[in-house]
């Protein structure tokens, strides 16, 4: 076996301005500048210059210095049903006029690099943040110098085609041995393990065949009872292209704007090529059981250490990003010892609880067959729902035959655990059947390709960067607390004194225990110190549950609560909240949260057992803190928020989105993506949030139903979509329709960066259209990336100053310097104190922003909402909008998870279109739920399927 990684009211026109002066009249324009362009991996940009729209869209704006005072503003149409709908050909111009704004040319006041007439750029950076305390970190990036060298680029093609890097790099690797002195002109290429070599310097020829023999590799401990076979090959090389390093040169020196990727890309197959040769090679990181002490986590699994490396064009110049990491590895044996963890009797069918265990754990697993002439590997697809001495198929002579009688003629061999399914390899139409029982298991500047050859040198060290450490904003509690206000130190805080700055209502609620392991007395003893802790910070709750505390079997979960449910009713009264203490054994949390929320309508707050049973004032304070937002409070605000100095916040109704896409784990291929939006809905605190949750394709990362429109017979062409609904909810909440938008946008790729923005930032234009003609307040689009490998780490540990109890980077730690992009409006945000290993800052990327915000502007604005998570007393690492949407997303997939559990047998991935055609909505969220905020501790929830009335209209 090989290895892989383991609702509202009619809006007053005259409170439909903010406090202030009247705003000016919209202009559409601003400092954002972005568009398709071509992309390439994951964590690399691939190459500049793929979009087809040209750089003359929109009049740029000025330079990005402005103030609050001098960002434009929208003009204040209402937003209501009655207003004007737009007609369905101005909506749909927006996609080229979006396309245009996305697309700018350089502010008028500078001169800046030119660019291609295809590139598509994001902002420039408006500057470089002052704010703070100036200190000095390290970062896991290490500089790059390059030589003069005259860089060419083969095409490589290799005949018979193979699949594996590994097998690949061994043929390119021995035409090297072999002809390097003669035909390569003691060239030395460096190879991708795909279709490409790099060479520093032409080969002399433009194209040339070569025929190449390999022995082929056994790794069975007995290969050498057998004769070793090999295998031919021909392998063709012609001359692509010549990347020219003058191009990077001038991108790092900020004379072009085009970052040449082609050329990063050379590079970085240079710096990767040797250990790609000693190291199993994951995505873009090495493992290998010589970088570290192997660790097993049992069940056929154990974990090898590694490390990641990529290229990156920095503001210091090339920067070589290396982070160490750890993963899961399959041992190296038989299938059918692999699935002897999961059954210990192979001679009898599996079970389909087994089954599904196996199938689900071996997909996507390349296994090597040795029992033809030559050792062969195929990736898992599958496995099949009948043992293989009943699972029939037809063979090239058109035969119905088993797959014990197959391979007992074909190979004379007798298959020994026939009871066994087969896995499954290849395509759906054509499937390959395998028996189980067939598969087995930097030191750069010394590297001569790298150092030599191509004229690279790495530096030792980690780079120093200058950074700057925000102070932590105020925070405002209620007046009668002993405390109405609290300044958080190293990113933490807590409740003693304090009372919440809205207080929740709870008349109507209950308990009902599933542990069988607490003590009887336990659960009432525990809600009577919830409830008491909840009366003390200033929430009114009643001592007494409408129906007693009861405890419950674990296996009858709904059941106990169908009942829970029944019985309040009849007492003619709807349950406000139902305290949850879970069962002992985990796994039931989601089928919990979709009974209470999509089938009875109920609003719970679940409790671990464990911590129950404790009866612990700090875990009091935190179920707290979580009931009340639950119930409409609210724990804390800014008090700058309050008192309106938050720069291009407070001073005009301004709503902060936060979206994010969660996908399914590997191998769940029948079930949705998720994507979730949630949006603030007060003002100026933005502390209260309402969420919207639908469902879309498999794997997909664009958000489809920011915006949506349908034709209705009746009532002609009907706009919808989560930010339209957003921008409704908002208006009815605070009165106010919003005049500008913050959009956090998390979970995207640099590879997907373009098209993101481009499909989101057009739906947003049509959602607000759609509202009102005219109506496009100025947008800030800001992706927010959590996976990524940089580290900071303190430059001088012994400075307590500088670090905080975990020994890492204080919370505020904010870097938009040396390792940032070298134009680009970019920064990295360590807004929380570390609690165990390294912290790992938060990358914010401007993609769009027409509010014209200063590096300082946004930089303290995100730390600042950092501190306003609901949930708990200590600043958190991601913006919250950003968070509460994962959070807003992950809960959804409890709603259709048992909806889409693996069964029977599985050939290829369906097609694009199958995978579409299979989605359902996800279920709808009882009305009492959604506007009780049930969600991630918040405000409020919708299920994909929602109906909003506008002033008496659906």
């Amino acid at each position: 076996m090989s290895r892989r990684g383991g609702g509202g009211r009619r809006p007053d026109s005259r409170r439909d301005q903010p406090t202030q002066a009247p705003a000016p009249s919209f202009q559409r324009g601003g400092g954002g500048a972005a568009g398709p362009r071509g992309r390439g991996r994951q964590g690399q940009r691939g190459g500049a210059g793929r979009g087809s729209h040209s750089g003359s869209g929109a009049a740029p704006s000025s330079p990005h210095t402005a103030s609050t005072s001098t960002a434009p503003a929208p003009s204040s149409p209402s937003v209501s049903a009655s207003a004007s709908a737009p007609s369905s050909s101005s909506v749909s111009t927006l996609v080229e006029e979006t396309e245009q704004k996305l697309t700018l040319a350089a502010p008028a006041a500078a001169t800046l690099p030119p660019s291609s007439s295809q590139a598509m750029r994001f902002p420039v950076r408006p500057g470089f943040g002052t704010v703070g305390k100036k200190c000095v970190v390290r970062a896991n990036h290490f500089m790059v110098q390059l030589a003069e060298r005259d860089i060419h680029h083969y095409d490589v093609s290799i005949t018979p085609e193979v699949t594996s890097k590994k097998i690949n790099r061994q043929i390119i690797s021995q035409l090297i041995n072999l002809y390097r002195l003669t035909h390569l002109g003691e060239r030395m290429p460096a190879y991708d393990g795909m279709k490409s070599i790099y060479t520093a310097g032409p080969l002399p020829f433009e194209s040339k065949e070569f025929i190449i023999k390999l022995p082929d590799s056994d790794p069975r401990p007995s290969s050498s009872t057998r004769p070793r076979r090999e295998r031919q090959f021909r392998v063709v090389i012609r001359l692509a292209s010549k990347p020219d390093l003058y191009t990077l040169q001038q991108f790092l020196l900020r004379r072009h704007f085009e970052a040449p990727y082609e050329v990063i890309q050379v590079l970085d197959v240079v710096l990767r090529a040797a250990p790609s040769e000693k190291h199993t090679v994951v995505g873009r990181s090495f493992f290998s059981t010589d970088l570290g002490p192997v660790g097993q986590l049992g069940d056929g699994v154990e974990y090898w250490r590694g490390y990641f490396q990529s290229l990156r064009p920095t503001q210091m110049g090339l920067s070589l990003n290396i982070d160490v990491s750890a993963r899961s590895f399959y041992e190296p044996i038989l299938v059918t010892e692999f699935v002897q963890y999961y059954c210990r009797d192979l001679s009898r069918p599996l079970s389909d609880q087994v089954r599904l265990k196996v199938k689900k754990a071996l997909k996507g697993i390349k296994v090597v067959l040795t029992h033809m002439e030559y050792n062969k590997s195929y990736k898992i697809t599958g496995i099949s729902s009948e043992p293989m001495s009943r699972l029939m198929f037809t063979d090239d002579n058109a035969t119905r035959l088993s797959v014990v009688q197959y391979f007992r003629q074909r190979y004379n061999i007798g298959l020994q655990f026939t009871s066994l399914p087969a896995l499954v390899a290849g395509s759906e139409a054509r499937p390959i059947y395998l028996p189980m029982e067939m598969a087995r298991t930097n030191a750069y500047n010394e590297d001569t390709l790298v150092n030599k050859e191509f004229g690279i040198q790495v530096a030792d060290g980690l780079t120093s960067v200058d950074a700057r450490i925000l102070p932590a904003p105020m925070l405002k509690y209620h007046e009668t607390g002993r405390e109405a206000s609290v300044n958080p130190g190293f990113g933490q805080w807590n409740m003693i004194n304090k009372k919440m700055f809205n207080g929740g209502r709870v008349e109507v609620w209950t308990c009902v225990n599933f542990s069988t392991r607490l003590n009887r007395d336990v659960p009432f003893q525990f809600c009577q110190g919830l409830v008491d802790m909840c009366n003390s910070k200033g929430m009114v709750f009643n001592p007494r549950p409408v129906i007693p505390i009861s405890s419950s079997n674990p296996n009858q979960i709904e059941k106990a609560l169908v009942d829970v449910h029944n019985r309040t009713a009849q007492q003619g009264k709807q349950l406000q909240m139902l305290i949850i203490i879970l069962p002992d054994v985990s796994g039931s949390y989601g089928r919990i949260k979709r009974v209470c929320e999509t089938e009875l309508g109920i609003v719970s707050q679940c409790c671990q057992p464990r911590q129950a049973s404790r009866l612990n004032m700090q875990y009091f304070e935190n179920v707290a803190l979580k009931i009340n937002v639950k119930v409409g409070g609210r724990n804390t605000v800014l008090v700058d928020a309050v008192q309106k100095r938050i720069p291009l916040v407070t001073d005009r109704p301004t709503i902060i989105f936060g979206a994010d896409v969660t996908h399914p784990q590997p191998g769940e291929d029948s079930s949705p993506s998720i994507a979730a939006v949630v949006a603030s809905m007060d003002w100026p605190e933005v502390t209260k949030y309402r969420g919207l949750v639908s469902a879309q394709a498999h794997h997909e990362e664009i958000i489809q139903d920011l915006y949506k429109s349908t034709q209705d017979p009746q009532r002609g062409l009907v706009h919808g979509g989560m930010i339209r609904e957003l921008l409704i909810a908002f208006r009815r909440s605070t009165n106010f329709k919003p005049h500008r938008i913050i959009f956090y946008r998390d979970g995207v790729s640099e590879g997907q960066f373009s098209q993101v923005l481009l499909h989101e930032m057009n739906a947003i234009r049509q959602a607000c259209a759609s509202l009102e003609e005219g109506y496009a307040p100025p947008v800030t689009f800001v992706v927010v990336q959590k996976r990524h490998h940089t580290r900071l780490f303190p430059a001088d540990h012994n400075r307590r100053d500088l670090t905080d109890r975990s020994g890492n980077i204080l919370p505020g730690t904010v870097v938009d310097t040396h390792i940032c992009h070298p134009t680009e409006f970019d920064f990295y945000l360590n807004s929380h104190a570390g609690i165990q290993g390294t912290s790992r800052p938060t990358h914010y990327h401007v993609l769009y922003d027409e509010n014209r915000f200063t590096a300082d502007g946004l930089q303290v604005l995100t730390n600042n909402l950092c501190y306003t998570y609901a949930r708990c007393t200590r600043s958190v690492s991601i913006v919250p909008p950003a968070y509460y949407a994962h959070l807003a997303a992950f809960r959804a997939r409890y709603y259709i998870e048992d909806e889409t559990s693996a069964g029977g047998s599985t050939g290829g991935s369906r097609s694009t279109a199958e995978r579409s055609l299979a989605i359902r909505p996800l279920p709808v969220i009882k009305d009492n739920v959604k506007d009780r905020g049930a969600l991630f501790g918040q405000y409020c929830y919708f299920g994909s399927s929602f109906r909003l009335e506008i002033n008496g209209r659906n």
